[in-house]
């Protein structure tokens, strides 16, 4: 079954085309929610609720985006709702302070330093930056697409990711100097 017929199947409560879209799917948005929500319970159940949701809203999906990444955007929104639920708060910032924030195109690391420890120096990342530069970074959304996720506009979008990549640079370069750990 191709992939436009199964979505088609799912819109109209099958259970087993539910079943294979689930299945195909599942362990790539949990992986997603991982990198959210550190526990694996909750991630995991971030996960389910938001196939669920996509299942229930399966009508507004268009196409204009691959599913995928429709149902990614649905992930990672539960996510943020679950935290935002426990009173994590996200972004508290003034926007009149912030002013413009050019991005830096000459941002690089260490060569000794690898991807599990960059991912690790992110999750000791206040929230405010961690998350926004989660989404640039990791799950590759512009600063528009940002500021409508967690609901900030596109300049503070930019400063967080900006200031978020300056602080995960200075944490780098801590750890390839020796005096990360």
């Amino acid at each position: 079954m191709i992939q436009h017929q199964l979505i088609e199947a799912c819109r109209q409560n099958d259970r087993r085309a539910q079943l294979k879209l689930y299945n195909k799917y599942c362990e790539g948005m949990y992986y997603v929610a991982k990198r959210f929500i550190q526990d694996s319970f909750e991630a995991e159940d971030a996960m389910h609720e938001a196939f669920i949701k996509a299942f229930e809203k399966l009508h507004q999906f268009n196409g204009e985006v691959t599913f995928g990444a429709w149902l990614k955007r649905i992930v990672i929104n539960k996510c943020l709702d679950k935290l935002k639920a426990k009173k994590l708060e996200l972004v508290a910032i003034n926007e009149q302070v912030l002013g413009t924030v050019e991005e830096e195109e000459n941002w690089s690391v260490d060569d000794g330093v690898g991807i599990e420890q960059v991912k690790q120096k992110m999750e000791q990342l206040p929230e405010k930056y961690r998350y926004p530069l989660m989404l640039y970074l990791l799950e590759g959304y512009d600063h528009e697409e940002i500021a409508e996720i967690l609901n900030i506009t596109k300049v503070a979008s930019r400063t967080l990711v900006h200031r978020g990549k300056k602080k995960l640079q200075e944490e780098l370069k801590d750890l390839s100097h020796g005096t990360g750990y």
